[in-house]
């Protein structure tokens, strides 16, 4: 059967309606603006980051010490090119929706008075320059990721295969990346990435969040670690954890409060068990602390501390030849 070029001659009607729903709810299009950081390039920025911190573990194979310099510069080049222009754009836009209190860190103290005469061109590169300048020290700190990972899962029988197959391990390296443009000040794009990792691991780290070294993250799915949360070395937490706010304050005006810490401090060698939740921006949990599986914390416990659920009753019903019984587990 052949398509009806009857009722194709609706599709211009069609056309008419989604486009005047264009002028009735205006703050989902971005027409007429300068142009908006491309998703795609910043997710080709990200596994070009990927390739770079693990060499031969992704894209390029045969890679050596005779050759890795000649293929790390050539990234390095392409990022410099694509970053100035996906940050460039990102800080134009930033600056027209006055995310900025004050352009002046942005334009290196300069006095702007007005968008026409900032160079975001040269405040792009001057950002991605900074940026990739930070790839050493990323590197140093992944390895530590890596040999946690190792450290604290039996189940890996190699480092390779923390590289290859923890999701965890991909949720953190884009984290780490993407918190070094946060701290940079640079719109979107950090939050960009943070979901272009949370929709392949299922790991939802804000890119704000302060994490320390040798950090873990075993299995991940549905882990949530909020804004302003701060995490010290050698943390290890389970999936399903959620590190949270416990509420949101506002202004007079009843507009909710920016920026302020709202979620919880984890202190250095905490390990937090599956489905626990821990909220609220004064809540820290002391080092060396145990948290147990589905603990709902809102408070702060002292260093050294072990927080678990009291054992609940296990009904189990079978039939015969086993009566009716309960269990306590």
């Amino acid at each position: 059967m052949s398509a009806d070029v009857r009722i194709k001659e609706q599709l211009p009607e069609l056309t008419r309606r989604i486009v005047a729903t264009y002028d009735e709810a205006p703050v989902i299009h971005h027409l007429g603006h300068c142009p908006l950081p491309n998703c795609d390039a910043v997710v080709s920025a990200c596994e070009d980051l990927k390739e770079i911190l693990y060499p031969g573990y992704r894209r390029r194979e045969n890679l050596h010490l005779g050759n890795v310099t000649y293929h790390v510069g050539d990234l390095i080049d392409g990022l410099h090119d694509k970053l100035t222009v996906q940050i460039g754009r990102a800080l134009r836009h930033g600056y027209a929706c006055g995310h900025f209190a004050s352009a002046g860190d942005e334009a290196a103290g300069d006095e702007i008075r007005g968008d026409d005469e900032i160079d975001f061109e040269a405040l792009g590169q001057a950002k991605a320059v900074e940026f990739l300048g930070q790839l050493p020290d990323v590197r140093r700190i992944l390895a530590g990721d890596v040999q946690a990972a190792y450290d604290g899962d039996p189940a890996v029988r190699t480092l390779d295969e923390v590289i290859f197959c923890y999701p965890g391990l991909e949720a953190v390296t884009i984290h780490r990346l993407a918190h070094l443009l946060y701290k940079l000040r640079i719109p979107l794009i950090p939050r960009m990435m943070a979901e272009w990792a949370h929709s392949r691991t299922g790991i939802d780290i804000h890119p704000g969040a302060t994490i320390g070294d040798h950090f873990f993250i075993d299995h991940g799915t549905g882990v949530v670690i909020g804004e302003t949360c701060e995490i010290g070395s050698r943390v290890k937490i389970y999936q399903g954890v959620t590190l949270g706010a416990l509420s949101f304050p506002t202004d007079a005006q009843g507009e909710l409060l920016r920026g302020a810490k709202r979620h919880p401090t984890i202190e250095d060698g905490v390990v937090i068990y599956a489905n626990a939740t821990i909220l609220g921006g004064a809540t820290r949990i002391g080092r060396d602390s145990v948290i147990g599986s589905s603990v709902w914390l809102t408070r702060s416990v002292e260093p050294g501390t072990t927080v678990v659920l009291e054992k609940p009753r296990l009904r189990m019903r079978g039939e015969a030849p086993y009566p009716e019984a309960d269990y306590q587990i």
